[in-house]
């Protein structure tokens, strides 16, 4: 079986995270099976047309799968934990989760404009663009600094540092 990874990604509303995300797959979907987790913690995210077949079916509270020729789609009424996810995903090389801090992944933080310290304590690495002047924070010796703009570096750095899942 093929090694499986995954990383996370959190920071600040609007700190450009989902930006982020979606350079680094579409980066990786080139030569790699690539699955994306995306934390909905307010759960304000919508997924389908009211009044659409699809919709009322999710709309009862069952399991509902979609399927069609070119995708299917799965909408659960029931939180689902890490491992499930993984198992229900089942196929692909490297796992990108927006948010949910409290998972046991190898997490980037990302800033823009100004760092919120608080996430140092659940970060190994954090992008950050011009807008930050890091003269004004002092970051701890085991979080690395990188380029929020260089998808490069910090694609470099998800190889050494995500977690076999």
């Amino acid at each position: 079986m093929k090694k499986r990874v995954a990383v996370a990604f959190t920071g600040p509303s609007n700190s450009g995270k989902t930006t982020l995300v979606e350079k680094i797959a579409k980066t990786l979907i080139v030569d790699q099976k690539v699955a994306i987790i995306k934390n909905d913690p307010k759960d304000k995210a919508q997924f389908d047309v009211e009044g659409k077949d699809s919709h009322k079916f999710s709309q009862t509270g069952a399991e509902v799968v979609i399927t069609s020729p070119t995708r299917t789609t799965y909408f659960s009424q029931r939180e689902k934990s890490l491992d499930e996810i993984v198992a229900m995903l089942n196929d692909f090389d490297i796992l990108l989760v927006e948010g949910l801090k409290t998972l046991p992944l190898p997490r980037i933080a990302i800033f823009r404009n100004m760092i919120d310290e608080s996430y140092f304590a659940c970060s190994e690495a954090i992008a950050v663009d011009d807008s930050v002047r890091l003269s004004d924070y002092t970051i701890p010796e085991h979080i690395t600094l990188l380029d929020l703009n260089n998808t490069t570096e910090i694609i470099e750095w998800i190889d050494a540092h995500a977690k076999s899942i």
